[in-house]
């Protein structure tokens, strides 16, 4: 116990030190939030509107008032899935509850990986990078079990549809123009990578980053470069002594939680609390769970079979499609078939892709940051990517790749969309049914 109670300094300092430092609070903010003391109230909802706004790509604003901070980290939180109630009705003024806010912070630590997403968001980057990811939709479980929703959020009164419609126009807008100017960029990091291809004394990469080229150009901005990853070097070196001295600080959280049932503060909603901050615990073993796992390796051998045995069919389907196209390609070859040919074959390809996606077997998802490197020696290589925090050599992967399993994505979420859009259209159909002397056109 005494060791416990001298390493917690050293768990709570290395925590506060892996922060980032503009959302950095002192050690005795955390300690005064075990007591409850109203001092530490704000500084933790300042801490969590800070943490979360660099979580969600949202801009730190000093203006926000303290009562907007709050609303955020309140809607930031149940959309999290936080469900504790105790929270949602602290009031607007951040004058109570540090003993709440430690709660969610260290629920935050627990379920997010608060720490490692933050340090990944604010990390410097000296290469041209971009997000890669062919990971599935994550729909969150925690989410599915919130039924109640926290307050001054929900939608009140009616909504009119012509304003759904004209917010759907302008999104579609923006992200046009957000389109366009990722493509702006993309084309002026092409030139940079083009023109100082043969530069860089590393032979892997080969030619300059836009960091590197501003650097080449404005050589005084290395010192503000070096102080940035000098900083950044300290709170890497504080968050490996935190994953060292971490249980330490899950000790200390659980004397909060028997404080918090001492003085009757917890109720009934408690429990639910300490299983989400609690380390998980192994669980026993069950009689039936032998039985029930041959079942379930056989019923896996008979879906790998059917799955083989569908492989096979669009394979053969895909080369008897592909033989009446080129039988068609030498009999039809007029000017004004080709655009509908185009979109035909298009369309046609998405399923396809769409099949093969489905029969695949699965595969290693990507997911994060890659560096873009440009490939000049290789014509038939396009841009591609490499792990960017990798030193050694590395498989690069090219972004046909990259771009032919998205595409196989977008096929199966445009299926999946048909079929919602036909259950809605069957939905009104029975509707419609019920009403006299109304009129109702499908979509």
């Amino acid at each position: 116990m005494r060791r416990r109670r001298e390493a917690l300094p050293g768990a709570v300092g290395a925590l506060c030190r892996a922060l980032p430092p503009r959302a950095r609070p002192g050690p005795d903010t955390l300690r005064r939030a075990k007591f409850d003391r109203p001092q530490a109230s704000l500084d933790f909802w300042r801490l969590l509107y800070a943490l979360l706004k660099q979580i969600h790509g949202g801009k730190w604003a000093e203006s926000d008032t303290i009562d907007n901070q709050i609303r955020f980290v309140k809607s930031a939180l149940w959309y999290h899935g936080y469900g504790r109630p105790e929270l949602y009705r602290l009031s607007s003024d951040g004058s109570a509850g540090s003993r709440e806010l430690l709660l969610a912070f260290s629920w935050l630590l627990h379920r997010l990986d608060l720490l490692e997403q933050l340090l990944a968001h604010n990390r410097v980057k000296t290469g041209d990078e971009t997000s890669v990811c062919t990971c599935e939709d994550d729909q969150r479980s925690s989410q599915k079990g919130t039924t109640e929703t926290p307050p001054e959020y929900g939608l009140e009164g009616t909504v009119d549809v012509r304003y759904l419609q004209w917010l759907n126009g302008r999104l579609r807008f923006q992200w046009q123009g957000l389109h366009a100017q990722h493509q702006e960029q993309c084309s002026l990091l092409h030139k940079i990578h083009l023109f100082t291809s043969g530069s860089h004394m590393d032979q892997i990469l080969g030619h300059f980053s836009l960091t590197e080229t501003d650097l080449v150009r404005h050589p005084e901005n290395y010192k503000q470069l070096l102080q940035i990853l000098e900083s950044e070097t300290r709170q890497l070196e504080a968050f490996l002594e935190w994953k060292q001295l971490e249980p330490v600080y899950w000790q200390w959280m659980e004397t909060v939680l028997d404080n918090m049932v001492e003085e009757g503060a917890a109720g009934e909603s408690q429990d639910t609390c300490v299983a989400k901050i609690r380390l998980p615990k192994v669980t026993s073993h069950c009689p039936w769970a032998d039985s029930l796992t041959g079942q379930i390796d056989r019923l896996s051998k008979d879906l790998w079979t059917l799955r083989d045995q569908l492989h096979k069919l669009v394979t053969h389907q895909k080369a008897l499609w592909f033989e009446k196209v080129k039988t068609r390609e030498k009999e039809l070859q007029k000017e004004e078939f080709s655009a509908t040919a185009r979109k035909i074959q298009e369309s046609v390809e998405l399923k396809l892709l769409d099949l093969t996606y489905l029969c695949a077997p699965p595969k290693k998802t990507k997911h994060g940051s890659c560096r873009l490197v440009f490939r000049s020696k290789h014509p038939a290589s396009k841009m591609g990517f490499s792990e960017s925090v990798a030193k050694e050599p590395v498989p690069a992967i090219s972004a046909t790749e990259v771009i032919r399993e998205l595409q196989m994505r977008e096929a199966s979420l445009e299926r999946e969309m048909k079929q919602l859009q036909e259950e809605c259209r069957q939905r009104l159909d029975k509707i419609a049914e019920g009403l006299d002397g109304v009129i109702c056109i499908s979509p």
